[in-house]
């Protein structure tokens, strides 16, 4: 066992006695020391139930024969840091997450890991983590939220930020929006549509790191502890079997995760941790493949906020692999990859029906025929950018604009409540990428106030920066090369014609090729923004959010 380098022989007498200062028996040092990687606190709501997690993982490692012991992870609440300086610190936990982890794990030379993460960068974090160290993991999330309740119709987080753009255009009134604050986020759990948090826990069961269900059971359910009890159970079969992380996350698992993500319409954010975690694993996904597996995938699922279906909703019709069953009859998926349950993606399927074919639609009677999210290149975005094209209005897929330039996200916001954005206009807000920002904030807000105010159908965004997965409309992300290095993005003039055409996957800016070397020729860089403390750190030494916005030495 690896953990016999601090348990075994006489040179590890030291290290003995501070297992007996701990409490530890003879018999539980001689049982494989198991992490249990905790993400309880108190201020995300997707957290708050995750000592009873914890508890039931540590009792299934107990019940097979291992001896559970727990660490911390931390988590931010994005919507919590939303719209302000906090936001800046949500995304760069990622990298604090899966370098507090490697160093706990490596530290105390553990022989596997659960991580019970459940929030947007939690989730990554841990699979980044689980990459880089490469021994047995397996997750079990929080779960959902369940949606809320407003005058008899289910509704969620993202519906409260849109509210906010409602009220300020005098569509809502006072009373109106205290009714909706009170009752979109019922009980604990990650919010309840297909936003950042559920997307990955979706995606750890397409990536094989999760069993059946960590995606979609419900935080309140007692389904939930069961499947912790399971998880902890199963790291001891991994343990045993020495089965790692990079023998599951290999290439074909990205790539079937990747198609699972688009039948899914999971949020813009899963490509930037995508292809971070696949750096961790060692594996090479570029994102220019994310259109050629749209192109063949059929879009499936239009879960909040595309839709009005919520997590609950699609847990009751199979969950994640009545969808993945649903993508195998166009055989998209490669069905004989290793997973955490110890069975192939094949046997984990077979017999895991569609039971609700409006929540699930089945693959011959798609909401598209093309994936949720679509990759855009152009003379504006020569890296790539990103679009949740599931959550576009049709009439928005193809669009040209005057550009309304801002320089950050509060400036934009100002603007819009402000009335000074008009139909047709394409708002660009720049300097707010991984180096620019830093931390590459979220545009929830501005999104938010643009569909609020009933221009969702008329006006687009774009910007170097990212969305939450609550975000819907023509709402174009992680714009690369970004503005702080000097990408198109920080070139473009107010008035500008902004050509976007999500189908053709193209995203230009009507300005010749010479104009714009003028431009770059007299383009001088800014001042950053934050110069002290973690992110100033973080800002010298991410890369682009094409790359994932990982970290470069």
């Amino acid at each position: 066992m690896r953990s016999d380098q601090v348990k075994k022989g006489p040179q590890q007498a030291p290290h003995r006695s501070l297992f007996n200062a701990l409490g530890y028996t003879e018999e539980e040092m001689n049982r494989p020391l198991i992490g249990i990687v905790s993400s309880y606190n108190e201020i995300v709501p997707g957290h708050m139930n995750l000592d009873k997690i914890v508890q039931a993982a540590k009792l299934g490692v107990a019940m097979a024969g291992g001896t559970p012991i727990v660490f911390p992870a931390i988590a931010v609440c994005d919507g919590i840091a939303m719209g302000h300086k906090g936001m800046k610190y949500s995304l760069v936990t990622r990298e604090l997450i899966a370098d507090s982890t490697e160093c706990m794990a490596t530290a105390h030379a553990l022989d596997g890991l659960v991580m019970v993460p459940n929030c947007d960068k939690n989730v990554p974090g841990l699979l980044m983590a689980a990459a880089r160290l490469n021994i047995p993991t397996i997750f079990v999330s929080g779960g959902p939220m369940l949606a809320g309740r407003v005058k008899g119709c289910k509704t969620s987080l993202s519906s409260m930020f849109e509210a906010v753009g409602s009220h300020a255009a005098g569509l809502m009134s006072d009373e109106e929006l205290l009714e909706m604050e009170q009752k979109v986020c019922p009980t604990c759990g990650s919010c309840s549509g297909m936003y950042t948090a559920n997307s990955m826990n979706c995606l750890t069961e397409a990536l094989g790191m999760g069993l059946r269900g960590n995606g979609t059971i419900p935080a309140v359910y007692s389904e939930r502890i069961r499947l912790a009890k399971h998880a902890g159970m199963k790291i001891m079969e991994l343990v045993e079997k020495d089965i790692k992380p990079r023998d599951i996350m290999t290439k074909e698992a990205f790539l079937n995760a990747l198609t699972v993500d688009m039948a899914l319409g999971c949020s813009t954010n899963s490509m930037l941790h995508l292809p971070a975690i696949a750096h961790e694993a060692k594996v090479d996904l570029n994102l220019d493949i994310a259109n050629e597996i749209s192109a063949k995938t059929p879009n499936l699922c239009h879960l909040a906020p595309a839709g009005p279906t919520y997590m609950e909703d699609l847990n009751e019709a199979g969950g994640v692999y009545a969808v993945m069953n649903e993508l195998s009859k166009k055989n998209l998926l490669n069905l004989d990859l290793m997973t955490v349950t110890g069975k192939t993606v094949g046997e984990n399927i077979s017999g895991c029906y569609n039971k609700n074919p409006e929540v699930i639609r089945p693959s011959e009677n798609p909401y598209m025929e093309t994936g949720g999210i679509a990759i855009l290149k152009g003379n504006l975005a020569p890296d790539t950018a990103v679009v949740k094209a599931s959550a576009v209005a049709p009439e928005m897929m193809k669009h040209e604009g005057p550009a309304r330039v801002f320089d950050c996200e509060e400036d934009a916001i100002a603007a819009i409540k402000g009335g000074q954005i008009k139909s047709g206009d394409v708002v660009v807000i720049r300097y707010e990428g991984p180096k620019g920002g830093p931390g590459m904030r979220e545009m929830l807000n501005p999104t938010s106030a643009i569909m609020g105010m009933g221009l969702g159908s008329e006006v687009a965004l774009i910007t170097d920066g990212r969305f939450s997965g609550a975000s819907r409309g023509a709402s174009i992300g992680h714009v690369s090369p970004e503005a702080a290095v000097g990408g198109p993005i920080a070139l473009i003039e107010e008035g500008d014609l902004i050509q976007i055409d999500i189908t053709n996957n193209s995203l230009n800016v009507a300005v010749s090729e010479e104009e714009m070397a003028a431009r770059k020729a007299a383009w001088t860089p800014r001042e950053p923004k934050i110069k002290e403390g973690y992110v100033a750190r973080y800002a010298t030494m991410v890369t682009s959010g094409n790359r994932g916005a990982v970290l470069e030495l």
